[in-house]
This record gives C-alpha cells, structure tokens and sequence, in this order.
C-alpha cells in the first residue's frame, strides 16, 4: 500500500479535530482537580522537577535554530537520492555523535527525482491580444511522466472534482489537458481545520493525473495543494500516471478558470522531469542508551529530506533539529533516562515513505520494545500540545506533562484514530503509542512543498517552544517509573 495516496487522510486524523477524536474533558465544575493515580505512580516528584528544567532550559537554547541554519543555508534542499541530503545525513550523525549517542547510518532505497524545465503558459483564450500570451507558474509533480521536449500544447478541460471529470463524456476530454480547481479551504484553515483543508485538496495532486489518464487526457494540472498566497506553486508527490502533471500557483488556477468560463482556453505545457536510477540514502539512528531499561526504546524524530524548490525549513528540517536538541539537552544538563532515547532523521518521507518501511523491517526484532514515538511534520509554527495514538489510559498517565507544558500554551494532548505522523505510522499500526507534535499551523500550507520554504519562516522563539515540547515529552517517556498503558 503506497503511503502517499493515504497521506491526506493521515494529515485529516492528525489535524483536525473530527468527530472520531476525543480531547481530555476537564474535570466538572465545582470540583477540586485532582490527578489520576497513574500519573502520580509514573511521576515522581524528581522527575517533574527535571521535566520543568527540560522545558525552561529549551525555552532559551538555540541550538535548534543553529542546526537548522546550516542544513538550510549551507547544505540547501535535500532531495532523497542526492548529494545535499547524503551531506545532511552524514552531518546529523557527526552532531550526534558529539553528544555523546551511539550513531549508525542506516541505508535506505530511494527514488531520484530529476527536474527539467517546468513552464506553462496561456496561448489562446478570451480577449487575448493579437501576437501576446501569458505565463502560467507551475511546477512538475513527481510520479508521472515528461512532456516531449517542445511540451504539449492542447485546449484545457476545467473541473471543481472527481464527479465532474466521471461525468463528462469520455470524448470531451481524450486530447485535452484536464484541470482540477479544486480550491484549499482557507476559511478551514483559520479556524483551525488546516490538515482537513488540506486533505481536501491533495487528493486532486495524489491521483489527478491518474484519472485524467484514464479519460484520455493528455496532461493534467492541479491547483496547488495548499494555501492561496505569493503566486508559489507547490510541489509533490502524486500517483504514477502515464501523462505530464504539474500544479499551478492559486491565483494562476483562478485565471485559468475564469477564462475557461468565457470561452476555449489553450495551454502550452512543458514538464521534462525525470526520474533517475534509485539510489542509497540513509536514517541517522543514534540512541542515548538507558540506565535501567536499555532495551526500551523511546523515539524522537523528524525527516531530513526535502523538495528541491526550497531549502526544507519548515518541511521538515524544524522535526530534525528539535529531535537533535532533546539529545542535546539531556547532554548539557546530565539527564540519563531510564530507557533509551533514539533520535531519527528519516529519510525519503517525501517520495515514498522507504526509510520508515526500511526502519521497521530491520528493526522487526526490536518493534515490540518500542515504547513511544515522537514525530514533528507539521513546521514550527506555534504549539498546541500533541496529537497522539494511544490509549487513554495512556492519556492519563501523562498529565504531569501537560502541566509542565501548560506554561506555554502546548499542553493540549488530543487522541486520535490513526498514526499523527507518517513516518511513525508502521509503528502506530503495530500498537506503539505514537505522538506528533500539534503546531497552529496558520501558515504552513502557505510554503511547503514551495520555494518559499526557507529559513525566515522559522520564528526562533516558535522553534524552542516546539524543541521544548519535543524534549519534555521524550524525556518524560523515557524515564517514567512506569512505561505507557496500551
């Protein structure tokens, strides 16, 4: 089952708040607080004070602003597959080392995505003047195939859905360029709703081109899966399909659909990607090993590679560096955790998903001592608290943490029906607890998967409060007297 055409559903669990996800009830009006008696067994009172330290300490560290400038600045984008992402990997694990953990390169299959000239443009439409046309932004999505060299030049098709595409006849659309405007639901997104505004849309990127194909279309366009802003096209993964796909800007798909409403429009398309051999990358792996219960594994992650577009800041070199700073952190101030603490870089989460596949095959063995995992996916922005999989009892056993969070706003613990994160999702499937870091999210599907996507998006003070939470949550799992209820 390939991860990608599931990933919106997996983004919809872990951000909005559906009607299957239940969100701790405080207690009732009227009554005096009190702490389940699982919290107070796991928590003893020298572990919350060193949970409060964590916090503070993360609070006013800039390590993970340090580490994510160089992956960004200096080692730029991080496709899988090339030299910029094998540098970062090689990189991670050299830092990690220094900490004091016990690092493997673990290797990793993975695609080569080869991009060529992506360009679109308008060269009929209503009103157009004589000898005059007009330049559409695109970008090529990864999984289908190039235009010819000169590109492919046909009249447009516009659809709002599926439905809309089933229900033409199929002769309506063979030859043409069909394209989806689909639009992500910004009113969604404010209020919260971003990772359902999303699913909403990616679908049309994920398997698009897919069903155009099917209809004898010739290529196929998207508008881009995320929010309207700057004329930045977004980037991504979609369905193998046997035609050029590319998405095109938000304010590009409205032009497009206006005109089409006016009369024919025509495009010429010019996508020449390729995809080249597959080639090794690799999961920096690197455990800060227990004092008690070293065979216990408590996982602290983000992915290291990126698009090409950008430089991978907000998506999702901020996961890595908050990852790498719980390490640094339990280094700086002396903290040894019952259980071990693995941080993980994966690789290829973008195209494919082959370094948590690669992960959990070769860790088969070891799966049923794993006993949490921690992801950050969703940028730097603001954090809420966490999303997480697990029982609720489990839920329970962790509101020391949320206090300790609370002083921040990120003390929010919502459960929900399926894996927050997508590299933690074979371990969520196998009934390891699985948490992913909950940030606002009001501007991340503004950049990622674009060329925007670099440093100053970052806010430092957003990015310790999530390293904060990342390292009070891990070191808390890691050390609880008793480990998670299933």
């Amino acid at each position: 089952m390939r991860t990608f055409l599931l990933l919106a559903l997996c983004l919809v669990a872990s951000v909005s708040q559906g009607q299957q996800q239940k969100i701790q009830q405080p207690q009732k009006w009227g009554a005096i607080p009190s702490e389940p008696e699982s919290a107070t067994r796991a928590f003893p009172p020298e572990l919350r004070s060193e949970l409060a330290k964590l916090r503070d300490a993360a609070l006013a560290d800039d390590y993970a602003y340090k580490q994510l400038e160089h992956l960004t600045d200096s080692i730029g984008p991080r496709p899988a597959g090339s030299p910029q992402a094998d540098a970062a990997a090689h990189y991670v694990a050299d830092e990690l080392r220094k900490l004091g953990l016990e690092v493997r390169l673990e290797p990793v299959p993975v695609p080569k995505f080869l991009r060529g000239n992506d360009s679109t443009e308008l060269v009929e439409y209503p009103g157009q003047i004589d000898g005059s046309k007009q330049k559409i932004f695109v970008t090529a999505l990864f999984g289908n195939s190039p235009t010819p060299e000169n590109g492919i030049t046909a009249d447009v098709v516009v659809v709002n859905d599926f439905d809309e595409l089933k229900a033409l006849p199929k002769e309506q659309v063979a030859g043409k360029i069909v394209f989806y405007n689909e639009v992500y639901d910004h009113r969604k997104a404010i209020s919260g709703q971003t990772g359902s505004a999303y699913g909403a849309a990616v679908l049309y990127r994920a398997s698009g081109a897919l069903a155009a194909s099917q209809m004898g279309a010739v290529a196929a366009l998207v508008r881009s899966a995320g929010d309207g802003a700057f004329r930045l096209p977004h980037t991504g993964w979609s369905a193998d399909a046997p035609i050029p796909a590319g998405a095109v800007s938000a304010e590009d798909a409205g032009l497009i659909a206006r005109l089409a409403s006016q009369g024919r429009v025509r495009i010429h398309v010019t996508l020449t990607t390729h995809r080249g051999p597959d080639a090794t990358g690799y999961n920096v792996v690197a455990d800060l090993k227990g004092s008690e219960h070293p065979e216990q594994v408590v996982i602290v992650s983000g992915h290291l590679d990126s698009w090409d577009l950008g430089t991978g800041a907000i998506d999702d070199g901020a996961g890595v560096v908050v990852a790498m700073e719980t390490a640094e952190l339990l280094h700086r101030l002396n903290l040894h955790p019952k259980r071990t603490l693995r941080v993980i870089a994966w690789m290829n989460e973008e195209m494919g998903a082959t370094g948590r596949d690669t992960y959990v095959k070769d860790h088969a063995a070891e799966v049923a001592n794993h006993v949490a995992a921690i992801e950050s996916d969703l940028g730097a922005e603001h954090p809420l608290g966490f999303h997480a999989k697990m029982s609720e009892a489990a839920q329970k056993q962790l509101t020391p943490v949320q206090t300790v969070l609370a002083s921040f706003g990120a003390n929010l613990l919502q459960l929900v029906p399926s894996s927050p994160e997508t590299d933690i999702e074979p371990l969520a499937d196998k009934g390891v607890p699985a948490l992913g870091i909950w940030q606002n999210g009001l501007t991340y599907f503004t950049y990622h998967h674009t060329p925007a996507d670099t440093l100053d998006k970052i806010v430092p003070e957003e990015l310790r409060e999530n390293a904060a939470c990342m390292s009070v949550m891990g070191y808390a799992l890691a050390d609880m007297t008793e480990p998670l209820q299933k």
